[in-house]
């Protein structure tokens, strides 16, 4: 017998050994983490140029030139030759020019070209303007840099097909090549090699710069450089009704990421190259000079502009029953005119200055491409014909204060201004849209004997009632209402104050500031939009203060956005409350360092209207306060009451999203929620959290993430227990790993 109590003694003592091993090695092994990104790449906030005139000039983005191949006046001389002369194809009859030619805005004219093989190749040429700023190269990304893509196209066998050992004999065999190889390289003949053929192009290719568009004109403030059409088309381009700047934004005309737009086809696109990038892909293609480039799209398959512009406006994949088409192609209503006009801005993104010419010869003696007649550009040179009589750009003069005249549309009175003025907006209903290409500008309403502010009105038919771009932006007391799209759109500022405005019914986003910095939205009412009262997002530097939002899906968003102050607001009636986020597939790649305090945030139990196909419809109703893979948030001293789902809830974001699809860190991180006055929530969960085996509470949780606590003494929580700011980071460590191996076991 007491052997046997020996060896049950032994196995109870080896099995607290191994628990308390496991549990040492639970508390020394790290939490998973999201990686860290560089304040370099927040791409949160604005980046517009200061000082700006209109606040449509942005900042470049860093050129791609790599540390091994800097431009130099030799290898572009060298380049330019090499990019015309067939001898670098396999049967010395295709150049880099004859796919990509200067007269087609370094594109064909056909829907796919033909490479040395004979066949077909799968996709659309695309144009060569500006690909300096370009990350990736290639319909699917698949050259990292510019260097990459020349190799790749001389020497796949589909497009010039050429074997480097033979084209480096041949170059070796022609003394000017000789010459120009070594003045560019050194070396001598040993100079003559296909990897420096490859620089010298892309060093050439590198000078192929589009920055002087009427547009760039106009943006620097030389106002009369668009004719009124153009004008319009811009309003077009950069309004919700559209969304063409979300994907095609200034200034280089793209974003350099990938999305399913949904072109019939069954060509992989990028998940050719990563594997879990979202099937149908393809890269965003620049603007710059499009007007010459038809055909369009990735295979050639749309033969002007109008065609295009029909393609999204019937929500692009979606009228072909594609479920996996991007969330900025939703499809929009335009008149002919309208499509007219964005179209005829479209044209004003047309700079050829700089376009290289044609050489007569080249050192091979091979045929050279030859000019080609593009029936675009006089189309091109209509469109952007103006009234060049005299100094176009407006003189100098102290700001003033100019007031909108009886009858006279707001319009009218900021077109007046300049820079600095501000414009008083007597009592009465507008029926427009206004839009402000200034800088320092303040569009300020006066209220009537009763203390009733300027109405604008959409009349449920209008996409936005404000667009916005300038710094130093100004909007107080008005009513904005009945908008399809948007109250107030303030896009890419530095220095934006919304104030005493009431909104309500305006689509989408009631105010709406995006890829701004230092905003401050304050004592306003937000009322009745199927996605967010208010929204702030891509921006830096926010603060959302003493506002009303109810009646919406979201009251108060504060999305991708790097620090941000919420305070003093009441939401109630919202399906969510208070919504932080990071979201995926943005240019923004953060959402940090948000403080939410001192708001009252109660009742928020509305159905949730969000159209399916937006990212609001997947929020849950009976949210008070929601973080979604947000991280460093600070939640405290909110009094938050009758939430039927909860009253703050922490997730990661993939429990929203397919983590194939997601780009940035997911999980929520180093989140404090605290002192907060918890009443009354989680007593009627919505289905999408009961769905998921979550009960309601106080306090909701999905187990994510390091450094997330909680010091809620008397909430309901779940899980019931919460780490505080108290446990030592070898307990949390402990909990966590036990708690998300149960739930692994759980299934």
């Amino acid at each position: 017998m007491s052997t046997l109590l020996k060896w049950i003694s032994r196995i109870l003592l080896l099995l607290v050994g191994i628990v308390v091993l496991l549990m040492l090695i639970a508390a020394f092994t790290p939490i998973p983490a999201d990686p860290v990104v560089a304040p370099a790449d927040y791409g949160a906030g604005a980046s517009s140029v200061e000082p700006s005139y209109s606040g449509l000039q942005r900042a470049w983005p860093p050129e791609n030139t790599p540390a091994d191949n800097a431009t130099t006046p030799e290898k572009v001389a060298l380049g330019r030759l090499l990019f015309f002369d067939p001898i670098l194809s396999v049967n010395d009859d295709i150049a880099c020019a004859t796919c990509h030619h200067p007269d087609l805005a370094f594109s064909d004219g056909q829907a796919r070209p033909t490479g040395a093989s004979g066949k077909m190749m799968p996709r659309n040429a695309p144009g060569l303007w500006n690909v300096v700023y370009q990350k990736s190269l290639f319909w699917d990304g698949r050259a990292a840099s510019l260097e990459d893509q020349v190799q790749t196209a001389v020497t796949h066998v589909d497009e010039m097909g050429s074997d480097p050992a033979d084209m480096e004999a041949q170059l070796q065999a022609i003394p000017e090549y000789v010459t120009m190889f070594n003045a560019a390289f050194g070396g001598g003949e040993a100079a003559v090699t296909l990897a420096h053929a490859t620089q010298a192009i892309a060093a050439f290719e590198r000078t192929l710069v589009s920055n002087n568009s009427p547009f760039d004109q106009y943006a620097a403030g030389n106002f009369d450089s668009l004719t009124q059409q153009q004008r319009r088309g811009l309003n077009l381009f950069r309004s919700a009704a559209t969304r063409c700047f979300e994907c095609h934004s200034a200034p280089t005309f793209t974003n350099d990421t990938f999305r399913v737009i949904g072109v019939p086809s069954d060509d992989p696109g990028r998940t050719g190259v990563a594997a879990d990038a979202p099937a149908g892909a393809f890269k965003v293609p620049s603007l710059r000079n499009v007007a010459l480039t038809a055909p369009y799209m990735h295979d050639g398959s749309l033969a002007s502009l109008e065609e295009v512009v029909d393609f999204y406006a019937d929500g692009g994949g979606r009228a072909h029953g594609m479920s996996n088409v991007d969330q900025f192609i939703l499809g929009f209503d335009l008149t002919d005119q309208e499509k007219a006009d964005l179209i005829a801005f479209l044209y004003a993104l047309t700079d050829e200055q700089t376009r290289p010419e044609i050489p007569a010869a080249v050192p091979s003696g091979l045929p050279v491409v030859q000019p080609v007649d593009n029936p675009a550009r006089a189309e091109v040179a209509a469109a952007n014909a103006v009234n060049a009589a005299g100094e176009r750009l407006q003189p100098a003069r102290a700001p003033m204060t100019i007031r909108v005249e009886t009858g006279e549309p707001i319009q009218a009175a900021v077109d007046r201004a300049r820079p600095g003025d501000t414009v008083l907006v007597p009592y009465g209903v507008y029926h427009e849209r206004v839009v402000v290409d200034l800088s320092d500008f303040t569009l300020l309403g006066e209220a009537n004997a009763a203390g009733d502010w300027p109405v604008l009105d959409g009349l449920g038919e209008m996409a936005d009632g404000v667009i916005a771009s300038g710094n130093n932006f100004e909007m107080a007391n008005f009513v904005v209402q009945h908008y399809k799209s948007n109250g107030v759109l303030v896009e890419g500022a530095t220095g934006v104050h919304l104030h005493h405005l009431y909104v309500e019914d305006t689509g989408t986003y009631g105010i709406y500031p995006t890829r701004s910095t230092n905003v401050l939205v304050e004592d306003s009412t937000a009322v009745g939009m199927h996605d967010a009262g208010i929204y702030a997002g891509k921006c830096a530097q926010v603060v959302v203060r003493n506002n009303v939002a109810y009646g919406n899906v979201l009251g108060i968003e504060v999305e991708n956005t790097d620090t941000a102050e919420i305070y003093g607001n009441h939401t109630y009636d919202n399906a969510t409350g208070i919504f932080v986020d990071l979201l995926p597939n943005l240019p923004s790649k953060v959402s940090l360092n948000t403080k939410v305090y001192d708001n009252l945030v109660e009742n928020n139990n509305h159905v949730n209207f969000a159209p399916p196909e937006i990212t609001a419809a997947l929020v849950p109703e009976g949210a008070g306060i929601v973080l979604l893979g947000t991280n460093q948030a600070e939640i405290f001293e909110n009094t938050v009451q009758g939430n039927n789902s909860a009253g703050i809830a922490v997730f990661n974001l993939t429990i929203a999203f397919d983590p194939a699809t997601v780009d940035v860190g997911p999980i929520p991180e180093d989140n404090w929620i605290h002192d907060n006055i918890l009443e009354n929530n989680g007593a009627k969960p919505d289905k999408m959290v009961a769905d998921l085996g979550i009960p309601g509470a106080d306090i909701l949780w999905d187990v994510s993430g390091k450094g997330n606590t909680f010091d809620q003494p008397g909430a309901s929580k779940f899980p019931p227990l919460m780490p505080t700011s108290k446990w030592p980071t070898p307990l949390y460590r402990i909990y966590w790993h036990t708690l998300n191996l149960a739930l692994k076991l759980l299934g």
